[in-house]
């Protein structure tokens, strides 16, 4: 089973993307763009895993504890750089989703998964240049020896760059997914498997 742990985006946010997604396909056409209904932001990608490891990585889950956090997507980028472009990514911008993320690392890690190499990088991948590798982790796609400029992106770059800075608006996530995903010719299907509450922290302040 294939899961990773993540957190899904409210309807009016998607609502934005979706309509900013179907305005900038015919730019980049030969690009593979994400479906909306698929649009999540990574907190930490586990990958293959037997069942009874993902009911033990669930247990461990339920015990983290996390405040309800404010994000603001914004703001846009190519991975690995401009110049070779992958990936095309809406940025994520919240305070306390990097610690969230460390401690979900840290609570796995106990189970043996790998823990992160690489520093958080929060995102929304909203499409990956045809035939190239993106990265389905929660970090940012790694350059390689291979990255070459390429033409994918070229138009819709100059159009991006027309359109001044990005501001999509905020949510306030109140819990984490783990999701399974499976892969497929049409695309990865994600199923939430869990969800796990984030609940104001009544104990943050026992002494003003």
């Amino acid at each position: 089973m294939r899961i990773f742990i993540g957190i899904d985006l409210d309807p009016e946010l998607r609502s934005r993307l979706e309509r900013f997604l179907e305005g900038l396909a015919g730019f980049a056409p030969d690009a593979r763009w994400a479906r909306p209904e698929s649009l999540h932001i990574t907190l930490k990608f586990i990958g293959e895993q037997k069942p009874e490891q993902v009911e033990a990585i669930t247990e461990r889950l339920r015990q983290i504890e996390s405040s309800p956090i404010e994000i603001r997507a914004a703001g846009y980028g190519f991975f690995p750089t401009a110049k070779s472009p992958r990936v095309l990514w809406i940025g994520i911008h919240a305070a306390g989703l990097a610690e969230l993320a460390r401690n979900i690392d840290a609570a796995t890690a106990e189970l043996g998964v790998p823990r992160e190499e690489r520093p958080y990088s929060p995102h929304l991948t909203l499409a990956r240049a045809a035939g190239r590798s993106g990265s389905a982790k929660s970090g940012s796609p790694a350059r390689q020896k291979r990255d070459t400029p390429n033409s994918v992106f070229t138009v819709l770059q100059k159009r991006l760059a027309a359109m001044g800075e990005l501001d999509f608006g905020t949510m306030t996530a109140s819990k984490f997914i783990l999701y399974q995903s499976q892969l497929s010719p049409a695309g990865s299907k994600y199923t939430k498997l869990q969800q796990f509450p984030l609940r104001p922290q009544l104990n943050a302040r026992k002494h003003d």
